[in-house]
């Protein structure tokens, strides 16, 4: 029992010291100097699990590879010959844009107290009506359940109080990041005595097992695979929105969702294989300014989805309407956008120009929908460039621009002009010249891959097998990262400074309703 147990501390101790490791800065801000290295769209990193990385890599792969053969020939499927490029207006004279001001303010929309508890900031999001409606709909799921499997004869109707026990408990996985919620009642390494004697196991576990956000469908509702937990998704919606108001720069991309560490550390390459995928994806539109996740988009991989998005099986156009989804918002406003391959294409960010929405994306031969584009940019030369080299075509406003460090990188952007150059800094290479669009997504990905290293490890660890139940976890826990945000930009910060995990601690306690609120050291 002894050795499993010092086995259990020493390979907890080995995922903290990997994510210690990470020296992301505990600044909201992203302020960590002038330093680049870990941009993720020149990383050659097999570690990374960002799609931008990936992405990178797969194209100065392809240099050495069949495909380049194939792609000089004729191009990813859309792309223009020269005479086509040249009939459909690109050029390679290039001519400076200016960018409108934002047309919008930045940051909190309300002034919270500097006497602002956890509990507060959290509540900003799941106020008590919200959780007052979990209760309801849990009850009226277990009345109806037993009507038609049984009384159970333990079950008495949850209360609001015992309701945020619940969430406490669960939230409280997100800062031991023990193996299950079920730990804490355990005389194992993962217990928790200080939090455990405020409910019972068999309560909780009672609760968890009735625990609904919509108990039944509609007769005259949505039909959509995530009907029981779309009314929460538009409650918090609306909150983020009234909340906070993010920067001019923001970022479409799919949040890094990490395994519990533990986990990955003890189990087998096998193992990982044979876990199930998720049903879903999630994308969100993400200020790059302080990380605040803005909006949230879920889309099921199986069965009926919104929108008609789940007839599309073309990925390109899937990922289009999913960021029309997102920015339906920033139309008028001036906004910027950064897009992963998956999401840049031209026609997109042509609809998006119409609307005062600006755009930056990587682009990939194998990713992108590379419709509209010439040809003769999206080729790769043979040999070694210098480092820094690069080219651009025009389009109107829209610039498409090759540039090559460790293999060839390619943007599209309406956003910044072809005519002004930036630099990127590494430690060990020093300064490498570069356009001002590629600076400019290397300098606010940077922070969001930071973001998600830093902040994934504090999501709830409770695996459900109901997606829906999958869904709400991961969209509370977004819900307390964007607290902890919000209370890193007010005055309470000053008051106490909490870091991330301190934070977790008090909300859980006040959830808890402990006397003692002050965060474990």
């Amino acid at each position: 029992m002894a050795e499993c147990g010092r086995k259990a501390l020493s390979l907890l101790e080995a995922a903290r010291s990997r994510y210690e490791s990470l020296q992301i800065s505990d600044d909201v801000f992203g302020e960590s100097g002038d330093d680049s290295s870990d941009n993720p769209f020149y990383s050659t990193s097999a570690d990374s699990n960002s799609d931008y990385t990936a992405d990178a890599n797969a194209d100065h792969h392809v240099r050495a590879g069949s495909d380049t053969g194939s792609s000089q020939n004729c191009g990813p499927p859309g792309s223009l010959s020269g005479t086509q490029a040249e009939e459909e207006g690109w050029s390679d004279v290039l001519q400076d844009i200016r960018l409108p001001s934002y047309k919008d303010t930045h940051g909190p929309t309300q002034r919270i107290p500097a006497n602002a508890t956890a509990m507060d900031f959290f509540q900003q999001f799941v106020p008590d009506n919200v959780i007052q409606n979990m209760v309801t709909q849990t009850n009226m799921y277990a009345k109806k359940y037993q009507e038609r499997f049984g009384s159970d004869e333990g079950w008495t109707g949850v209360t609001l109080s015992e309701m945020k026990a619940f969430l406490g408990f669960m939230t409280s996985t997100s800062v031991s990041r023990c193996e299950s919620v079920l730990s804490i009642w355990s005389t194992g390494f993962f217990s928790n005595r200080s939090i455990a004697l405020k409910m019972s196991q068999g309560r909780f576990e009672k609760i968890l097992k009735y625990f609904h956000i919509v108990a039944f469908r509609s007769s005259h509702g949505s039909s959509q695979g995530l009907y029981k937990i779309q009314p929460f998704l538009d409650s918090l919606q609306q909150s983020f929105g009234c909340s906070f108001r993010p920067s001019q720069t923001q970022v479409l991309h799919e949040p890094l969702i990490d395994e519990d560490p533990v986990f990955i550390t003890t189990c087998t390459e096998r193992e990982l294989r044979k876990r199930k995928k998720r049903k879903f994806s999630l994308w969100v539109r993400q200020c790059t300014s302080t990380g605040f996740i803005c909006q949230v988009y879920v889309h099921l991989k199986e069965g009926p989805g919104p929108d008609g998005l789940d007839t599309l099986k073309n990925k390109p156009q899937l990922h289009s309407l999913v960021a029309k989804q997102l920015c339906q918002s920033l139309s008028g406003r001036n906004a910027i956008i950064f897009t992963g391959p998956s999401i840049t294409s031209l026609n997109l960010f042509q609809d998006f120009e119409k609307q005062e929405i600006y755009c930056c994306g990587l682009l990939s031969t194998k990713k992108s929908d590379c419709t509209g584009l010439p040809q003769s940019m999206l080729m790769n030369t043979e040999g070694a460039q210098p480092r820094g080299q690069s080219c651009s075509m025009m389009k109107g406003n829209t610039s498409l621009i090759s540039w090559y460090n460790k293999g060839n990188f390619r943007f599209l952007t309406n956003a910044y002009s072809p005519t002004k150059q930036g630099v990127i800094i590494k430690r060990k290479s020093g300064e490498i010249p570069c356009p001002l669009a590629v600076e400019a997504f290397a300098a606010h990905l940077s922070y969001i891959c930071k973001y998600d290293d830093k902040y994934s490890k504090y999501f709830i660890f409770h695996k459900p097998n109901k997606t829906w139940q999958q869904v709400f976890w991961l969209t509370i826990s977004i819900a307390i990262n964007n607290a902890y945000i919000l209370y890193k930009m007010s005055d309470a910060y000053h008051v106490k400074r909490y870091s991330r995990a301190q934070f977790g601690e008090r909300l859980v306690r006040e959830l808890l309703d402990l006397d003692d609120c002050s965060p474990t050291q």
